[in-house]
């Protein structure tokens, strides 16, 4: 992409998600993802119905009177986008790519972070990691971001989902949320998954096409799978054809659905002809 047209669209994309960001998320991305604990602010004077056991017994003792110890949450956090860059992220029949939406959805979030002055990092991953950005704050960063999401392009067409949670419950020590953003079409990986959630508070969000789950009753059409390249002509006239292609689909959503649940991973699933604004907000007030 030239670098006019580049900035253009990382503007574009800035005005959109940063106005989503701070006019429908402020508050609920707050309650949705809390901070580590609590820490120490202040002491002040003990008021009626304030808890015993947060009397601080030594400034008490030395003013002659109660005195509570006051606590606030340690709202710094720690982000990081796993953003799928295979090749069926290209994919798209209803005037976006998987791969635009995921753009916007990654945007907003790390727009929010910018606002709650959390860090935000991102793994690229396919079969392989295509590239990682360490996690920092500020607006800079979070530009820089948008750019790779804009114009990154990976090495491998292939997906493996493993692959990016193995080398990000290794990369990042300390406990953090991490969205991943994919399609999902990918290889088993529920032993990485059991071990990244384990240690780090993961969220899926699922992104796909309408032409993922059903077929249109169109004759004989030509298909490329994106990842691999193999093409084959398949009669979607066909009503056994339709109901297979479909059946397929409801059953991979199904063990999806069911190895997410067991391992305590929030997930939504977006269709890009759909908006993924709603399905935000319903992540966020399913954790707030």
């Amino acid at each position: 992409m030239e670098t006019n047209e580049l900035l253009k669209k990382v503007r574009q994309i800035e005005i959109k998600t940063r106005g989503l960001s701070q006019n429908i998320f402020a508050g609920q991305y707050h309650s949705a993802f809390k901070g580590r604990g609590m820490s120490f602010a202040e002491v002040r004077e003990y008021q009626m119905g304030d808890d015993i056991r947060s009397i601080d017994w030594n400034v008490t003792a030395r003013f002659n009177h109660p005195y509570v110890k006051v606590f606030e949450e340690e709202r710094e956090l720690t982000f990081m986008l796993l953003i799928d860059v295979s090749g069926s992220s290209d994919f798209g029949t209803v005037g976006q790519s998987k791969r635009s939406v995921i753009t916007e959805i990654a945007a907003t979030l790390a727009f929010s972070s910018l606002q709650n002055n959390d860090k935000i990092g991102v793994i690229f991953f396919s079969d392989k990691i295509e590239k990682f950005i360490a996690p920092q704050k500020g607006k800079k960063h979070v530009l820089y971001i948008i750019r790779e999401l804009i114009d990154f392009k990976p090495e491998s067409n292939k997906t493996d989902v493993s692959v990016a949670l193995q080398y990000f419950a290794n990369v990042i020590k300390k406990r953090c949320t991490a969205f991943m953003i994919s399609d999902f079409m990918s290889p088993d990986f529920e032993k990485a998954l059991m071990i990244a959630a384990k240690k780090h508070d993961l969220v899926a969000m699922q992104v796909y096409d309408v032409r993922d789950a059903d077929l249109p009753d169109v004759g004989w059409v030509k298909m490329k799978d994106a990842e691999t390249g193999q093409a084959m002509y398949v009669d979607t006239s066909s009503v056994e054809v339709r109901l297979r292609y479909n059946n397929h689909w409801k059953n991979h959503q199904h063990d999806l659905q069911n190895q997410m649940a067991k391992n305590r991973v929030d997930m939504v699933s977006i269709r890009t002809d759909e908006d993924y604004v709603k399905a935000l907000i319903t992540l966020f007030r399913m954790r707030g």
